[in-house]
């Protein structure tokens, strides 16, 4: 079931405490037949979300194997992207801004990249450098409070993907203006995703899921199937309109939507999507579900369309290969829906 894939952030000290429990206990479903693939799952608390990892091996050693490497390469990446571990790499980078460019990893500079293309194709829609305003919207959501225009106007002059400049030949970051924070909410968790699969692939296993939270990336489809069936989320509420499954192989799917993070204030409902072309928090009820060859995509459409008009969403989306979406919005008189030109139910 996909689910608000939301901030990146830790999660809730008790239900991480249960996952630890969880994963303890190595949750395998197995059924053994001679010479047949059988299946394998596991849970483990990673990025602020649980992360499940369900594989098709020829015994539970070389299940347990392939998954013990998976989940340390997602290990590895929360390492590295959160903005939440004082000493990421990621966080390195925004306490150098300002200041020269900076050395950084293959993983980062893969990630950035593909963001600041996303960033010119939805014409700032995307923006990893709206760390200041998802900061101030975070303390807005603890304090149950707008944040103050200044506050606002000041965190917004922070925000600007063309301030930041990557250099391919050098693998060098660098945040033009002082104050400058990365933000990789919306990517680092499809591309965790991806990384696994590969991870996954280079130690036999074929067929696999991985799931973070509402970012999924599958590789080929289990035995005797055609696709992985994965059920798609819509917005908890009566009446509005629920996609069909999607039975996707060698695929991506994520959605984005405030289903769980959110606040009310003075009867408004404010999601944790922030427009960082406004710095404002958006409002109102949506959700967004993009299917691409790969997590890193459909994640970070999934975050750009949420924030962009639905028809120049589907542009978008219709521009990009091999991707689809479904968004429902509610309005004033009931539910709106969009499809790309490639879903189809």
């Amino acid at each position: 079931m996909l689910r608000d894939h939301g901030d990146y952030r830790p999660g809730n000290t008790v239900a991480m405490f249960c996952c630890v429990i969880i994963a303890f206990f190595l949750r395998i479903e197995f059924t053994h037949a001679a010479g047949k693939l059988s299946r394998f799952e596991e849970s483990q608390p990673h990025m602020g979300t649980v992360a499940r990892i369900v594989v098709y091996a020829s015994s539970p050693e070389a299940a347990a194997t392939a998954t013990r490497a998976a989940f340390e390469r997602i290990r590895e990446l929360d390492s590295l992207l959160s903005d939440y571990q004082g000493e990421s790499e990621l966080n390195r980078v925004s306490r150098e801004s300002g200041g020269p460019p900076v050395k950084i990893s293959r993983d980062l500079f893969q990630v950035l990249s593909v963001a600041q293309n996303l960033s010119v194709k939805s014409d700032g829609a995307f923006d990893v450098t709206a760390g200041p305003l998802v900061r101030l919207w975070r303390r807005a959501r603890r304090q149950r409070a707008v944040p103050e225009a200044d506050r606002l106007a000041a965190a917004l002059d922070l925000t600007g993907f063309r301030r930041l400049s990557l250099d391919a030949k050098r693998h060098t970051a660098h945040l033009v203006k002082p104050g400058m924070l990365l933000d990789l909410g919306g990517i680092a968790k499809g591309y965790a995703a991806d990384e696994a699969l590969k991870t996954l692939k280079r130690a036999g296993i074929e067929r696999a899921l991985v799931a973070l939270g509402g970012d999924i990336a599958v590789s080929h489809p289990p035995p005797g199937k055609t696709g992985w069936t994965i059920e798609i989320a819509s917005l908890n509420l009566a009446g509005a309109p629920k996609p069909r499954a999607r039975l996707l192989e060698n695929a991506a799917v994520s959605t984005s939507g405030d289903a769980e993070q959110f606040v009310e204030i003075a009867s408004v409902r404010y999601s944790h999507i922030v427009d960082p072309r406004t710095g404002k928090a958006l409002t109102g009820r949506r959700s967004v579900t993009v299917v691409a060859a790969q997590g890193i995509d459909s994640d970070a459409l999934a975050t750009a369309i949420s924030v962009m008009d639905p028809k120049e969403g589907l542009k978008l989306i219709d521009a990009t290969r091999s991707a689809a979406a479904f968004i429902v919005v509610q309005g004033n008189s009931g539910f709106q829906t969009w499809k790309s030109k490639r879903w189809k139910d």
